[in-house]
């Protein structure tokens, strides 16, 4: 039985400088709605942030959107917020972040910036220590992770990584395998689909 109800991504609430980057939110947002999941995100209405958002919404799906107040003006317009299913206006990141966790099932990382790293590195953290089993996946849409991957080995080479096992993320190069994969993943993904990839799996 699916236990993926809703899933959170996390992304850049700017396009960046490869289209391929939108058309990978629009395709994750309406994967998705097509397979009953609600996404959870960030809020914007911007971005890759509002490509996955619309994706989604233009498919039927289920979308909430959860905000700090003080970037309202800065990362969505009147008009896209008021299509989303639910919005929720936190205070600070610290709750934002707290809920989204709170409401998702699974997370997935499109390109982003520094926000981006830093809540998708806090998800693996709180895997790593045990937190909680919910799978997680990067999508490297054209290699944009893998500065990001190299980093992750290089720390378990290192010894800093000593508990990996807890928490194994998936590399997907293709937006339209994300969600079969995390389908698949649910709590320990017994072989990794076409694809796919485990990031620290010699952690």
């Amino acid at each position: 039985m699916n236990t993926i109800r809703s899933v959170c991504v996390y992304c850049g609430s700017s396009p960046g400088r490869n289209e391929a980057y939108i058309k990978a939110g629009h395709t994750l947002g309406r994967s998705l709605a097509e397979s009953g999941i609600r996404l959870v995100y960030g809020g914007g209405t911007k971005g890759i942030m509002g490509a996955v958002a619309e994706g989604a919404l233009r498919a039927g799906g289920k979308v909430m959107g959860i905000i700090p107040r003080f970037l309202l003006n800065k990362e969505a317009t009147e008009a896209g917020l008021g299509k989303l299913d639910e919005l929720v206006v936190t205070e600070n990141m610290h709750e934002r972040k707290h809920i989204m966790f709170q409401e998702s099932d699974a997370f997935v990382a499109l390109p982003g910036g520094i926000g981006t790293v830093e809540e998708i590195i806090e998800i693996m953290t709180w895997g790593q220590l045990g937190h909680h089993r919910k799978p997680i996946a990067f999508c490297n849409v054209d290699g944009f992770w893998d500065p990001m991957l190299t980093l992750l080995d290089h720390m378990r080479t290192e010894g800093f990584v000593h508990t990996g096992h807890l928490v194994q993320p998936l590399v997907i190069d293709k937006p339209e395998a994300i969600v079969p994969a995390l389908l698949i993943e649910e709590s320990n993904i017994a072989e990794p689909a076409s694809g796919v990839r485990s990031v620290i799996d010699k952690m």
